[in-house]
């Protein structure tokens, strides 16, 4: 019983009105006794007083009623009037102070400079008096702004430009610059051609300038040294100078200068006399379903600024088609197509100064067209020759290339290959079309050029090297593909994975990456093999 009553004691307070109860229009309270408030005596008379404090419902409504009723519309506007009126009173009261403070500033500023000047005037008289003579420049140099405190400005960047007024906005402006979060750089348009150190309008440094140097003097001898010029490509080709890079090694050219124009006519020759003997029987039942997928491939590629060109597809067409028809062990396989982009762009630029992508390919002259459609259709010819198991039944050099690319990586980066397995992501679910497409859809066509200028330089480069380009590829985007924590994520990763921004410096670690890679696996296949 003693312990009952503690508690009763316990819950006792001096409260005289609990709030929470709601007195209802037309009730009147029962009125207040001066005398001692009636108080809560146990919890469980303080909790039925108060349980309905936190009740919603009903009562909401009649509190909102009741609160409408209280106020006079008219009196809250009015005062929402006044508080507004005060507001832009007490703002155009501070302009004006501001801009009366300026003006002040201003005229003090322009007494200051005048009285300044007629100084330095007299000075100068004086100097002139006393045969002290001083240069136009060192005068204009040593001559004391009003906004320079007298200091020397050495640049017109360090030299203040306009009135105070200028000066305060530009301060102003500044910083709220400074507030703002950084903007990005600009992003390099994905069909952009050229790579960035030889297209268009920045001008070439000295070293670019002494490589083009190298490139020339050794092009101009009457017999050119192709293991010189593989090792002067293997950095990059010169745009000026890479059309007749790629066809001497890519063996389409003979090393010997006097032969190289016989040879270049004989070719074109040679490849319109197989549209003349090949092209009509595209339509032929035997050949349709060919050219049907030709056909239908082309506007597939990349960049349609150029490929839709109407003149652009017939090239391509006849290209495709008549290297299908030559080769019936593979015929015309998906992937093909886009292995013609990179010389037809190429073998423009030995015509046009400017970028492709926004050219008008139709308005080269009809010879011009003719050597570029034969020249691409050779040079697509020798690449193929070395990799020619891509693309016949099964597609066995896939196959093999994508099984290599896997044990080579479970080797140079267990924690990615492990990660991939972890998720069932199988190798020949994106890999396939590295190896397909020689990284074409990974790459924009800029990377693929200067990419192409090592493999055309590097023995094997399209058919052995790849496989390293692709394990440093894959290893290269380790962070991301270790953040991804399922199948779909990791999935969708490798197959847009963000290269847009790209251009000759991350292509360059990237074909360095590969090379280490090539010298310490290459010789030793066992190596990479568990």
């Amino acid at each position: 019983m003693s312990s009952d009553g503690n508690r009763k004691q316990f819950w006792k307070r001096n409260v005289a009105k609990v709030p929470g109860s709601l007195i209802k229009a037309g009730n009147k309270p029962p009125p207040a006794t001066p005398g001692k408030p009636k108080k809560a005596t146990t919890f469980q008379e303080f909790e039925s007083i108060t349980s309905d404090a936190w009740d919603v419902g009903d009562d909401d409504d009649e509190l909102l009623a009741m609160a409408a009723q209280n106020l006079n519309i008219e009196v809250v506007m009015e005062t929402a009037n006044k508080v507004i009126e005060n507001h832009s009173k007490q703002q155009e009261r501070q302009r004006l102070d501001d801009t009366t403070e300026l003006e002040q500033r201003e005229e003090d500023t322009q007494e200051e400079a005048a009285e300044e000047e007629e100084e330095d005037e007299e000075d100068e008289e004086d100097r002139v008096e006393e045969g002290d003579v001083t240069s136009p420049e060192l005068s204009f140099a040593s001559q004391s702004s009003p906004y320079t405190d007298g200091r020397l400005v050495k640049s017109h960047s360090e030299a203040p430009i306009g009135s105070p007024k200028d000066a305060a906005g530009e301060c102003a402006a500044l910083h709220r610059q400074r507030s703002l979060p950084h903007r990005p750089p600009v992003i390099p348009l994905v069909a952009r051609m050229a790579d960035q150190n030889t297209s268009g309008t920045p001008a070439m440094t000295e070293r670019e300038a002494s490589r083009l140097d190298k490139f020339k003097q050794l092009l101009a001898g009457p017999n050119t040294d192709l293991e010189e010029l593989r090792k002067l490509s293997w950095s990059g080709i010169p745009r000026q100078v890479r059309p007749i890079t790629w066809k001497l090694l890519s063996g389409y050219l003979p090393a010997n200068a006097e032969r190289r124009e016989s040879v270049l006519q004989r070719k074109r020759q040679e490849y319109f006399g197989f549209i003349q003997q090949y092209y009509d029987s595209r339509n032929d039942e035997h050949h349709q379903d060919t050219y049907r997928q030709i056909h239908i491939d082309i506007p597939r590629m990349s960049p349609e600024s150029l490929v839709l060109q109407p003149k652009v597809t017939e090239i391509f067409e006849r290209i495709l088609f008549i290297w299908a028809i030559r080769h019936p062990a593979s015929g015309y396989v998906q992937g093909i197509n886009d292995l013609v982009t990179p010389f037809f762009v190429v073998y423009v630029f030995e015509y046009i100064e400017e970028e492709v992508e926004n050219f008008d390919v139709s308005s080269l002259q009809e010879e011009a067209l003719r050597n570029i459609e034969a020249d691409s259709f050779w040079c697509m010819s020798k690449l193929l020759d070395g990799i020619q198991d891509n693309y016949t039944f099964a597609q066995p050099g896939i196959q093999r290339k994508v099984k290599a690319l896997e044990e080579l990586v479970s080797r140079i980066d267990e924690s990615v290959h492990r990660h991939m397995q972890q998720y069932e992501v199988e190798y020949l679910q994106f890999a396939f079309r590295w190896m397909n497409n020689l990284l074409m859809r990974e790459l924009p066509l800029r990377c693929t050029i200067r990419l192409w200028d090592t493999y055309q330089a590097e023995p094997e480069g399209f058919s052995h090297f790849h496989l390293y380009v692709c394990a440093a590829f894959l290893v290269r985007w380790r962070k991301e593909i270790l953040e991804e924590r399922d199948f779909q994520g990791l999935m969708i990763l490798l197959q847009n994975l963000p290269t847009m921004h790209w251009g000759n410096e991350e292509v360059s670690v990237l074909l360095a990456e590969a090379y280490r890679l090539k010298f310490a696996f290459a010789d030793a296949p066992n190596h990479y093999k568990r």
